[in-house]
């Protein structure tokens, strides 16, 4: 019998099948169809797996179940003595890693290798949720479809992936290499989520789609959370995380302040030499001929929006991201919304200073009055 290209997910097209398109507003209805999200039920009941405390920080380890695939595990921390104080909902990146999703964004007390791994490579080391609940925010991280704990099982390898799998495993054998577990998971995930996307497509909706389903579900519970002002929300992400929060703005209203870091660029600046640096997750089919991602992220220009852009980003050619600038200028001219950009020299990371440029940018935007 051929093994599920679909592992742990074998529910999932029955569940896309049924349920609702999402719709709202007329952003809200466009972007969600043109990228085919379901739309969320009630909110979920969340379960406490984990509690600690360190350096001015709780932390707890949650968990909830949506409609379809793996339990959901997400990270909650807030500071000491959080009474409604404002919400931030904290978007992993993609890295190319889906062993792990995001507890790169969290130090906790036993953290993985990943985690330390990637914090070390993108984000300078530090771990930018624990730096906001210090700061006095309620941060909810949360792993996305097909990222950790909402990842794909490739054991037994679905038919496509044995012979990629076999040539990669060959590979690391004349190099004398035994790959851990994470690092074998995430070579074949990479392949895989071309399989993931084509199934989204003969289902009706997209990769970035499911994902900003598990987005809109994990902002739910943000909003649920009795410690925060549900008044007050933002969300943020750097990389494929930015790209999500300019999606989760575009499809909630209710979303205060975004911010975004190395993930701006016209569509047209992308072709023909930098599209293939980009995952299912930012080139969803037929997308770009009815909205740019400047205007995306734009919307109904009543948020307040931050892009942090990295002037040495190997994903983004620079016309791409002064045009992507002065789109957004434009945009956000005529609303009751604000534009504020930061353009720093070096590569594609959300280092300290990009952090603490977000960091400020919520303590202005989301304070009370």
């Amino acid at each position: 019998m051929r093994p599920s290209a679909l592992g742990g997910y074998e529910d999932w097209p029955g569940f896309v099948r049924d349920a609702s398109p999402l719709t709202g507003d007329e952003l809200t209805t466009r972007v969600a169809g043109l990228l085919g999200v379901p739309a969320p039920g009630e909110r979920p009941a969340v379960r406490i797996v984990d509690d600690w405390q360190s350096d001015n920080v709780r932390g707890s380890v949650l968990e909830w179940n949506n409609p379809f695939g793996p339990p959901t595990r997400a990270w909650l921390l807030r500071p000491l003595e959080a009474v409604s104080a404002p919400g931030v909902l904290g978007l992993h990146c993609h890295a190319g890693v889906k062993a792990i999703g995001a507890e790169r964004l969290v130090e906790t007390p036993e953290p993985s290798a990943g985690a330390i791994r990637l914090r070390q490579e993108l984000y300078e080391g530090r771990a930018v949720a624990n730096a906001l609940a210090r700061a006095g925010f309620v941060v909810l991280c949360h792993d996305t479809f097909a990222w950790g704990s909402r990842r794909f099982g490739l054991d037994p390898l679905p038919w496509r992936l044995r012979d990629v799998m076999a040539t990669y495993e060959a590979a690391w054998l004349a190099a004398d290499h035994s790959p851990a577990d994470d690092e074998w998971y995430d070579v074949a995930a990479s392949h895989h989520e071309h399989t993931i996307a084509k199934a989204a497509g003969l289902l009706g909706t997209s990769f970035a789609g499911m994902v900003a389903y598990d987005d809109l579900v994990a902002l739910s519970v943000l909003r649920g959370l009795d410690e925060v002002d549900a008044d007050r929300i933002g969300v943020f992400g750097f990389s494929g995380g930015g790209g999500r929060s300019a999606t989760l703005t575009a499809l909630d209203p209710g979303i205060q302040a975004s911010a975004i870091v190395c993930m701006m660029t016209t569509f047209d600046a992308l072709l023909p030499a930098y599209f293939d640096a980009h995952s299912w997750l930012f080139t969803t089919p037929g997308l770009a001929r009815h909205l740019d991602h400047p205007s995306l992220t734009a919307g109904r220009a009543r948020h307040h929006q931050l892009v942090v852009y990295a002037e040495d980003d190997n994903l983004f050619p620079p016309q791409g991201m002064l045009a992507a600038d002065r789109e957004l200028t434009e945009h956000f001219h005529y609303g009751p919304g604000t534009y504020q950009a930061h353009f720093l020299p070096g590569p594609h990371r959300f280092d300290h200073q990009m952090q603490e440029a977000v960091g400020n940018f919520f303590a202005d935007r989301l304070a009370p009055g």
